[in-house]
């Protein structure tokens, strides 16, 4: 018996469509030709110094224990910018937020953080909740960017501001690959900003 499509043709879905839907992960990407691995990544660690970071923690975990985070705009305000500002001031990267992408009338909508240097680019997706669907709609994203820009491999990376999931595609394998580790802020600040720079280096 054939598998029953998720996505149907002449309909239209955002990026954030991919989020709010019921179905798993394997199976949404399995409509645009992908598989989904889970792994422990090797990312890139940079070795620049970091002397602003103590700084950056402190007002984060000030931030964490002042501030309300109760919804996706204040998390990615408070906790996700500040994080992306200092990466791109450390590896002179632009950032670019809300940035629009349209594919086609499945692969469409705003990237809430793309993050592009002279090496390549990260795109980030904030969420209040939900990791793993918010990873669905992050993979969604690398496939439509695969569509438009040039190199084989591109990284990304999903966050509710204090805890941040890396993802990895691979065009020609046609290959999403899930990282198993969750990198916590404040915590794990300086190995996040290592991974972050270490991206572009």
């Amino acid at each position: 018996m054939p598998k029953t499509k998720i996505l149907q043709e002449g309909q239209s879905y955002t990026f954030r469509s991919y989020f709010q839907m019921p179905y798993e992960a394997e199976d949404i990407l399995a409509e645009f030709d992908y598989t989904l691995h889970k792994s422990r990544l090797s990312l890139p660690l940079s070795q620049k110094q970091l002397d602003q970071l103590p700084a950056l923690q402190q007002r984060l975990e000030d931030t964490l224990l002042l501030t309300s985070l109760s919804n996706e705009a204040a998390r990615r305000e408070a906790l996700v910018f500040p994080v992306l500002l200092e990466v791109a001031r450390l590896c002179q990267c632009q950032i670019r937020i809300e940035y629009p992408l349209t594919v086609n009338h499945w692969l469409k909508g705003n990237l809430d953080y793309l993050v592009r240097g002279k090496t390549g680019l990260i795109v980030v997706e904030a969420k209040h909740d939900d990791l793993t669907r918010g990873f669905t709609q992050l993979a969604v994203e690398l496939i439509a960017l695969t569509q438009v820009e040039e190199q084989n491999i591109f990284y990304g990376a999903v966050t509710m501001g204090d805890a941040w999931r890396f993802g990895k595609i691979e065009r020609t394998e046609h290959r999403i690959t899930q990282d198993i580790t969750l990198y916590r802020v404040p915590d794990d600040l300086e190995q996040l900003t290592q991974i972050l720079i270490g991206l572009f280096d």
